[in-house]
């Protein structure tokens, strides 16, 4: 995990040049495999053969190379969700991309037959000749053109400009179609972002199936027929009707993932059905993936663990929490699946996020003292929520980087952590905050009691329970607080209009960061970080919206995040990571509570392939992505994993 992020930049770097080439190429070719549940469409010619289907030089799946063993076609994999937007699990767990992580974090081609890049700032991909869209139109450097041409320096669609990953300094890359397999991404200086955000969950999408798009684009379709489809799509213009139709959840949006949603919305059961067209073959010439079907149910967040535990999925992480594991343990015999301990890698298990934005003056200029937010801190028993509801399993701490992680020092994680409920009550003497009601609650300056509404998005039972332990112990300090649940939504439109006091989320993303990760999660350059959601619009949107950073160190991590940028060592880098993470331990903008998690992940006994342990983690990782779903395949096929003849 020490490798995690490491994507090849401090040595290549310094030699100037990276090559990735796809394993196994130039070796003898296999004959191909027609997977059964396509063989009737085959024999009825309304789909070509497999040896037709797929790319001259197809990815080869290093199956066995991971303790792997090659599987069998068929049957259905039952998964549950808590959003009918979690349809996208189809596109997360797919993980087809141009570029992708394997299990060790390393990069590789994936969907590109090769990628090289010079100086860390030329870029130049290669095509799979002959790979096609899931509705068997080509895949080529026309898909690449039509999204740098026609979508991303279209105003109309980026009102605002290019998505800000693709500009060094403000600026855009040169881009070049060198051929029918070929593109070119030349920046003036270095882009560090650019290969992992190819390799994201959600990656940056830099081609789009334009032999489809084009048919909702002003360049391409005209006016009348445009104002038709948007009036039959209820949208205000072309613009708007582009970007609905081009999103996952479009039935008809052509794909090059391993599975195919077939289901429009609204709808509480998604089917995904096999890529007849999907790039990747196992060693014997299988063409992956190996199920036919996923079906995706949308179901109470509150009901998983308990689905789960009848048997009612195959594979099931999403929705579990490491308070469901002694409950699932005890469906393992009757219902014939394993429950796994995967590890987490992220900063926190939990932490709360004080709104440094929050729109009421009093509390915002409370959370901005970093005195109150040291005696919130020192005023939570971490010991206690270990030992109560983690059986005494996790690491007690700030939200920071984990051991496994090269930049970390103890004193990031242990800074103003320890409990201490005389020093919490002192400090917040020293505020002002002496008067108190006859309960004990502290009152602010204006006279109303000192009670912070702490949101959650609902998902959770375990962060209410958390909440519970903390409210206990910061009532001894004089602080009130009240739980606020909501949908994930309406949870993050609150934080980021300012509505929220505070909120209780997930830590880090990436706890196990090295000098050439991304430590945009430290700065406050993204409206998705909760404690400072204003100022990461302002950044985001090039300071159109939001509002700009108005607190000292808040510049300064932005001032480090841009040199971080431009830094050319992985010394520099080291130390602009390490600056960083000192004004967080010092600071507290968020208060970390555990870390070093277990995430508990439901195998049917039935399920061939998927790893005893793992790392479960969205970014890098894609939760069960880079472990290859599509080389995942059931030993028998019975009554729930059924032999599937005919795609519908």
């Amino acid at each position: 995990m020490t490798r995690l992020f490491s994507i090849f930049f401090a040595a290549l770097l310094a030699q100037g040049l990276l090559l990735g080439v796809q394993p196994g190429q130039g070796a003898e070719k296999t004959p191909y495999v027609e997977p059964p549940s396509l063989a009737a469409q085959v024999k009825a010619r309304t789909l070509p053969p497999v040896q037709s289907r797929l790319p001259r030089e197809p990815s080869i799946a290093e199956i066995q190379k991971y303790g792997g063993t090659l599987g069998r076609y068929g049957g259905e994999w039952r998964m549950l969700v808590y959003r009918a937007k979690d349809v996208r699990m189809m596109l997360v767990y797919g993980y087809a991309r141009l570029i992708a992580y394997d299990r060790y974090y390393n990069l590789g081609p994936d969907l590109l037959k090769k990628f090289e890049m010079r100086e860390g700032r030329i870029f130049t991909l290669t095509l799979r000749e002959g790979h096609r869209w899931s509705d068997g139109a080509p895949f080529t450097s026309e898909n690449f053109r039509y999204y740098w041409e026609d979508v991303a320096n279209n105003r109309a669609l980026y009102p605002a400009g290019m998505p800000r990953i693709l500009l060094v300094e403000g600026k855009p890359p040169e881009f070049e179609v060198l051929s029918k397999t070929k593109v070119r991404y030349s920046w003036h200086a270095p882009n560090p972002y650019f290969l992992h955000a190819l390799a994201r969950p959600l990656p940056l999408e830099i081609f789009l199936p334009s032999h489809y798009l084009k048919n909702f684009h002003a360049r391409y379709t005209s006016k009348e027929d445009l104002e038709r489809l948007t009036k039959q799509y209820r949208k205000p213009n072309w613009a708007a009707l582009h970007h609905k139709i081009d999103d996952f959840r479009n039935p008809l949006l052509p794909t090059l993932q391993p599975w195919i949603n077939r289901t429009p919305q609204p709808a509480t059961r998604f089917l995904g059905v096999r890529n007849p067209y999907y790039h990747r073959v196992d060693s014997r010439g299988n063409q992956l993936p190996y199920i036919d079907r996923l079906i995706i149910s949308v179901t109470d967040s509150r009901l998983i663990a308990a689905k789960s535990g009848a048997g009612e999925t195959d594979l099931q992480a999403r929705g579990l929490d490491f308070n469901d594991y002694t409950f699932l343990k005890m469906g393992e015999k009757r219902n014939k699946f394993q429950v796994r301990l995967w590890k987490e890698a992220r900063g926190a298990h939990l932490a709360l996020y004080p709104n440094l934005n929050v729109n009421d003056p009093q509390w915002r200029k409370l959370f901005r003292d970093v005195r109150f937010r040291r005696a919130l801190s020192m005023a939570i028993n971490r010991h206690e929520i270990n030992q109560v509801l983690f059986y005494g399993l996790t690491l007690e701490g700030n939200n920071t980087v984990q051991p496994d992680s090269p930049l970390y020092e103890d004193r990031f994680r242990t800074n103003w952590t320890k409990f201490d409920l005389k020093h919490a009550n002192r400090l917040l003497d020293e505020l002002g905050l002496t008067e108190r009601r006859r309960d004990g609650v502290r009152l602010l300056p204006d006279g109303r009691a000192m009670e912070i509404i702490v949101e959650t998005a609902g998902e959770r039972t375990l962060q209410t329970d958390v909440l519970e332990l903390i409210g206990d112990s910061w009532l001894k300090a004089g602080i009130k607080i009240f739980v606020k649940p909501s949908q994930r939504e309406v949870f993050r439109r609150r934080i980021f209009s300012g509505d929220t006091q505070m909120s209780i989320w997930y830590g880090l993303e990436n706890g196990m960061a090295t000098p050439e990760s991304d430590p945009w999660e430290l700065a406050p350059v993204a409206q998705i970080t909760l404690q400072w959601p204003k100022w990461g619009r302002y950044y985001q949107t090039k300071g159109r919206t939001g509002q700009p950073p108005d607190m000292a160190l808040a510049r300064e991590l932005l001032e480090l995040y841009m040199a971080w940028q431009t830094a050319t060592s992985s010394i520099q880098r080291t130390e602009i990571w390490k600056r960083m993470l000192e004004i967080h331990a010092d600071q507290l903008f968020t208060l970390g509570l555990v870390s070093g998690m277990f995430q508990p992940v439901v195998v049917s006994d039935n399920m061939a392939n998927v790893p005893e342990t793992g790392v479960y983690n969205w970014d890098p990782g894609s939760f069960f992505g880079i472990y290859r779903p599509d080389t995942f395949w059931f030993k028998r096929l019975g009554k729930s994993n059924v032999d599937v003849k005919k795609e519908r």
